[in-house]
């Protein structure tokens, strides 16, 4: 069973996220960004089921992590100094992001 949510915060240029029992993340900022799980960012299938990942152009503030918002008990939703907030981040996904990092 996951544990449940209970801090996030920017550290420099990580995110840090803290969990009720303990458990702690540390994701670059500009990683968390370009993996945005949303449509916008990682397509979506057509009624074939193939994607196309469209091109993002990522300026100068995408970066930035302005606004965090935990949804519901399972994800946390960012909004990013461009102005870009669609993207719902699964406890589970940053999990996986995370592992990257190591």
């Amino acid at each position: 069973m996951a544990s449940a949510f209970a801090q996030a915060t920017v550290i420099g240029n990580e995110l840090a996220i803290a969990f009720a029992d303990g458990e702690e993340l540390y994701l670059p900022l500009p990683m968390l960004r370009r993996a945005c799980p949303c449509a916008s960012c990682q397509g979506e299938p057509d009624a074939l089921g193939r994607v196309v990942k469209p091109v993002v152009e990522l300026g100068p503030r995408a970066f930035d992590l302005v606004k965090i918002d935990p949804i519901g008990g399972y994800a946390l939703q960012f909004g990013w100094g461009d102005g870009h907030a669609t993207g719902l981040y699964s406890f589970d996904y940053l999990r996986q992001l995370s592992l990257l990092g190591e």
